[in-house]
């Protein structure tokens, strides 16, 4: 059985979202670009809440995991980017640029940009099948203590990335490369050593006999205390006081034995995350693990032991000069190219040049021991356009880098500062901060017009820049949870998950106008518009969400008024609902088949108030539900922790959630029967073929195709409704910055911090 993570913690949450866009970008740093939102000039001071030539930037809470490779949460990867290089860039739409030393120019809703980096790439498809990425980057680039950037120091962080012991965000060791398996193999962590070898070993040829008692120990009291607080929540949250531990586990997404212990559910945690501690934490439904266990034990899943003979380098990264390298994959994968992204480290102050040697196999650190990597954490030092100056009461501050290869930025300093969502507009007006991101809605717009005393965008006070948000909002329905009988991959099942939608679907015009206005868009497909693989109204086939009957007929006309569109989706929704099953009565739902109910629950983090853009759709649709006899019980969460793990482990029935795209629409976290966030729990082996057959191909039409056929699996399975498309909003202070000096034409893709080496201070 596929286990799911229940990920409790909104920090972890933030962590998660990362994960899915480094799996896209590999932590890429700020490019360079210019076009005719570029503008140059002298700076000048700031306004009189600043320091001099100082802009303030909100950010909503810094994890202090500052460090190129291991950064998580949004903010913590945005002091990343504004410090380090990324060996790839990528334009406004996402989309790589391969020659970026020159630059490449790109025509972008009709005006034409140049996007500079630090490499060109040249890809070349070799006749036995695999791939080379022929890597060369600039030669004149210097790190901001003055040190050059060359190749080795791109090779020293390729090596920091797929160390067996690495247990950051990117993903780079997951991918192709040839010989990184055996690079990688007989070696392990301790901790999974320990477990392997079990509670009774007498053999210490490879652990000392105190590392085994500590370990144990460790798992018999902290682990164990953490399974049983996952169990009490549990028995909580479902108010089963009676719930046995294996029953409990279920929930959570463990299969155990009837018979299991709480250490029996402790273990198998441990194994799903192969011992890592650091990884187990997403786990948690209170306690974090790492106040449950010694430091000095948790820290043994990252202390890696050679348990036989494994190669010395990775074959398939092979330096070809001071300023050039290939990396080499076994086959092709449309997803590796992002991979390259990485940032560029300097292996001078996160390894050590005593040992890097390449020709003899020592690439800047021990293998298998990150130790020097990981106490740079809070420190980072790069090439990118600022440097890191201290971190201190929430705010991080960073000065202009004069050794940028792109030029000195234009302001001396950048302080990012954690701000709550509700200081945010007012901090622009009251000049405590220059940019701003607040949550954008109506009840924003006005406040934003009410400072400006106009109804536009841009007014004296401050100016709005509206971005498409890189992902969008859906309501789920979890497969192994609303169907009938025991088979979620039945007609009747999917029938009975088509007859929720259908309602839902309805209702999401006013929904969204009601909440965003003209600020979002509803979305008929489950992938964010940003993406160039998502569907167009213009394609042939495009349809409506959910808007055809049991027998493929269309349900609404273009002559109908609302209210006969609502009657329409209510009928066809009885009709779905006799189909999966369900006993029909004058126009009522009057019994359900077996192993589906008269009643379903939706979970909502509207803050226990409504304040949710899916709350009025889900409000009307248990009142039409109600007159057919079939209830939708809306569950308005207060506390967002509830929420995530509600369908993080597999309990809820439906959901309302948001997704954050990556770049690449690759579907294999998501909907892959593999995948490691199907909380859909769908389980298609057609969609998880035309998901890998997707991933083999460089050509974009193509797998453009293979999507929209995968798209269309998933919504006949009935698992999820895409319901809105919204923007996010940079609100700028118009009083103390250029509103010229900011980028042209932002895109998810592309924001402030992109060109933040070009924004002038009034």
């Amino acid at each position: 059985m596929q286990m799911k993570h229940a990920k409790k913690l909104l920090a972890l949450l933030l962590a998660l979202a990362m994960v899915l866009a480094l799996a896209a970008c590999g932590g890429s740093g700020t490019p360079a670009a210019s076009g005719s939102g570029a503008a140059s000039g002298s700076a000048d001071n700031g306004g009189s809440e600043h320091a001099a030539n100082t802009l303030v930037a909100a950010a909503t809470g810094f994890e202090s995991k500052f460090s190129p490779f291991f950064a998580a949460s949004a903010d913590d990867q945005d002091v990343v980017d504004l410090t380090q290089l990324g060996l790839l860039v990528s334009d406004r739409e996402g989309a790589p640029v391969l020659k970026s030393i020159e630059g490449e120019t790109r025509t972008f809703n009709g005006t034409d940009y140049t996007y500079k980096g630090i490499s060109d790439i040249d890809i070349v498809h070799n006749d036995d099948g695999t791939v080379d990425y022929n890597v060369t980057i600039r030669d004149d680039l210097k790190f901001s203590d003055g040190e050059p950037v060359t190749i080795d120091d791109a090779i020293f962080s390729m090596y920091v990335f797929n160390d067996p012991t690495y247990d950051g965000s990117v993903t780079m060791y997951s991918c192709p490369i040839v010989g990184l398996e055996e690079y990688r193999q007989n070696n392990t962590t301790l901790s999974a050593l320990l477990a392997s070898l079990g509670e009774d070993n007498t053999d210490f040829s490879l652990v000392t006999e105190e590392q085994q008692t500590a370990f144990w120990k460790a798992v018999n009291e902290g682990l164990v205390a953490f399974a049983q607080e996952i169990v009490d929540y549990v028995k909580q949250a479902t108010e089963s006081t009676d719930l046995s531990v294996a029953d409990a586990a279920s929930q959570w997404g463990f299969d155990l034995d009837a018979s299991a212990t709480i250490k029996d559910f402790a273990l198998a945690i441990g194994a799903q995350y192969d011992w890592n501690f650091s990884a187990m934490e997403a786990e948690t439904a209170g306690s974090a693990l790492a106040d449950l266990i010694p430091e000095d034990v948790y820290n043994y899943s990252t202390t890696n032991v050679a348990t036989g003979e494994s190669a010395p380098n990775i074959a398939g990264i092979v330096r070809t000069g001071d300023y050039s390298m290939t990396v080499t994959t076994s086959k092709f994968d449309a997803t590796f190219i992002y991979q390259l992204g990485i940032p560029v480290a300097p292996l001078h102050y996160y390894g050590d040049t005593a040992q890097y040697d390449y020709d003899n196999n020592s690439f800047g650190f021990p293998k298998g021991d990150l130790s020097i990597v990981r106490e740079k954490t809070t420190t980072p030092l790069g090439a990118g356009a600022y440097t890191f100056a201290s971190f201190a009461d929430g705010t991080v501050y960073l000065d202009a880098n004069p050794s940028y290869f792109d030029g000195e930025p234009k302001t001396a300093h950048i302080n990012l500062k954690e701000t709550q969502e509700a200081d945010m507009l007012t901090g622009v007006q009251s000049g405590t901060l220059d940019i701003a991101n607040p949550s954008y809605s109506k009840q924003v717009a006005q406040q934003i017009a009410e400072y400006n005393g106009t109804d536009e965008l841009a007014g004296p006070v401050m100016t709005t820049e509206l971005v498409d948000y890189r992902g969008y909002g859906y309501i789920g329905l979890a497969a192994n949870n609303v169907k009938v009988g025991n088979d979620p991959a039945s007609e009747q099942s999917k029938d009975l998950r088509k007859a929720i939608a259908t309602v839902l679907a309805v209702y999401r015009d006013e929904g969204i106008d009601s909440y965003y206005g003209e600020t979002a868009d509803v979305i008929n497909y489950p992938i964010s518009n940003t993406s160039w693989a998502a569907p167009r109204v213009t394609d042939s086939g495009y349809k409506v969400a959910y808007s055809v009957d049991v027998n493929g007929n269309d349900i609404y006309t273009s002559g109908m008024t609302t209210e006969e569109k609502y009657d329409a989706a209510l009928q066809a929704a009885l009709g779905y609902f006799e189909a999966a099953g369900y006993t029909v009565t004058d126009g009522k739902l009057t019994a359900a088949p077996e192993g589906a109910k008269l009643e379903y629950m939706v979970n909502i983090g509207g803050g226990g108030q409504g304040d949710h853009p899916t709350f009025l759709i889900l409000k009307n649709a248990a009142d039409a539900f109600a007159k057919i006899g079939f209830t939708l019980t809306v569950n308005d969460l207060a506390n967002p922790s509830e929420l995530y793990a509600s369908y993080q482990s597999g309990v809820a029935e439906m959901w309302c959630a948001a997704w954050q795209a990556t770049a690449d629409p690759d579907m294999y976290q998501l909907y892959h029967s593999q995948g490691s966030t199907n909380y859909y729990q769908i389980n298609d082996s057609d969609l998880d073929e035309y998901i890998m057959t997707a991933r083999e191909s460089d050509d974009q039409s193509y797998r453009k195709g293979l999507y929209k056929a995968a798209m269309e699996i998933i919504m006949d399975w009935g698992v999820e409704l895409p319901v809105y498309q919204r923007s996010e909003a940079y609100v700028v202070s118009s009083e103390r910055v250029d509103i010229s000096s900011l980028p042209s034409d932002m895109t998810p893709y592309w924001g402030w911090k992109s060109e933040a080496q070009n924004i002038v201070m009034k």
